[in-house]
């Protein structure tokens, strides 16, 4: 019974172990997995992270240390230590004060930093992004990096004095003062960018200076809640003052215009005008004009509009159905209705006959309405 008992209790300790050993093989593979994306993180084998660069430092004997948000690098210690600083996008005012203060006697090494960031570190001066389409050579009194070029799709300029691999704005190396330095071409860094022309060289010499290197990538969780990563934190501070100068600004015309125009004016409605008053009012203008057949052509038009209307026929119905209906519907011969309604009708001659035209066309119009 004894045995039976100790083999039971063996084989539940196996289970559990096994279950442990798994749970622990997920969460190590689920955490590689979720660094798989973060841009030259030193765990990441992808293209745009910075694994292969970390080995061959550590193969060179340089003691790499990862710390992963705030937290993490205040507890290592930095003394004597070169401090890389990467996606340094997501640093906030409150992080930089707290990179700068323990980082203080290291030698701190920031990766394509921003306005905001290099204007926290007071570099007032603004970057300038470039891109490189051929190697570009160091071209600076620097020994560690003498005869050495680098390569990179995208790259940062600094505008400080010295520094090396200088461009048209300024240097993609820039020391703004000793023991800080900004790295504008960070992608050499990275898996995918560290072969070309001499990437991987300065790498290393930039890096591998000091026997232990510290690797911090900051977090949004370090921030505070005023502290937050946003277009405000990466732009100069300048940019706000000149926003208020525009918006003062556009104000003040606002203002010269209301002032310039004036109040507003009102104007009294238009005057209504009644129908028959239109109607007179035309009619004495043909009559000035003596053009008795352009009134004929009104007074037959309004005739066959009322006609077709009256008959069902609809306001693009023929001439000739229309006059073989109102002969039909009033009985009256055809010849006389056409010459009563077609437009082709010879036009009247005199007023007598534009009068006398126009009481007969209101006559048959109404024995059109008659039932």
């Amino acid at each position: 019974m004894t045995g039976r008992r100790l083999l039971r209790q063996r084989s539940t300790l196996l289970v559990l172990a096994g279950l442990t050993l798994a749970v622990v093989v997920v969460l190590l593979l689920g955490d590689a997995g979720a660094r798989r994306g973060v841009a030259l993180d030193p765990d990441n084998p992808d293209p745009g992270g910075a694994r292969a660069l970390a080995r061959v430092l550590a193969d060179q004997g340089v003691d790499v240390t990862v710390a992963r948000g705030a937290d993490a690098l205040e507890e290592t210690d930095v003394a004597g230590a070169t401090v890389l600083v990467t996606s340094t996008e997501l640093l906030g005012e409150s992080t930089i004060a707290r990179l700068v203060e323990h980082t203080a006697g290291a030698r701190l090494v920031l990766a394509e930093p921003g306005p905001g960031t290099t204007a926290a570190l007071g570099v007032d001066r603004l970057p300038y992004q470039v891109a490189l389409d051929e190697p570009r050579a160091a071209d600076c009194p620097d020994p560690a990096y003498a005869g050495l070029s680098v390569q990179v799709d995208d790259a940062v300029e600094y505008p400080v004095r010295g520094g090396c691999f200088r461009g048209e704005h300024g240097a993609l190396l820039a020391e703004p003062r000793p023991g800080l330095v900004l790295l504008g071409a960070g992608e050499l860094l990275s898996n995918g960018q560290v072969l070309r022309a001499d990437d991987a060289a300065v790498a290393l010499r930039l890096l591998g200076q000091r026997d232990r290197l510290v690797w911090y990538l900051p977090s949004l969780d370090d921030l505070v809640a005023d502290d937050g990563v946003s277009l405000a934190t990466l732009l100069p501070r300048w940019v706000r003052p000149v926003l208020w100068v525009f918006a003062l600004s556009a104000l003040a015309l606002l203002l010269w215009r209301v002032r310039r125009l004036g109040p507003l004016a009102t104007e009294p409605l238009p005057v209504v005008v009644r129908a028959i008053e239109t109607t007179r009012s035309r009619g004495r203008l043909y009559r000035r004009a003596g053009d008795r057949g352009h009134a004929a052509d009104v007074l037959r038009s309004a005739a066959r509009a009322h006609a077709a209307d009256r008959l069902g026929l609809g306001a693009s119905a023929a001439a000739p159905t229309l006059v073989d209906d109102v002969a039909r519907h009033t009985g009256r011969s055809r010849d006389e209705v056409a010459w009563l309604l077609d437009p082709s009708a010879s036009p009247p001659t005199t007023d007598h006959d534009l009068i006398a035209l126009a009481d007969r066309l209101a006559e048959l119009d109404r024995e059109v309405r008659r039932p």
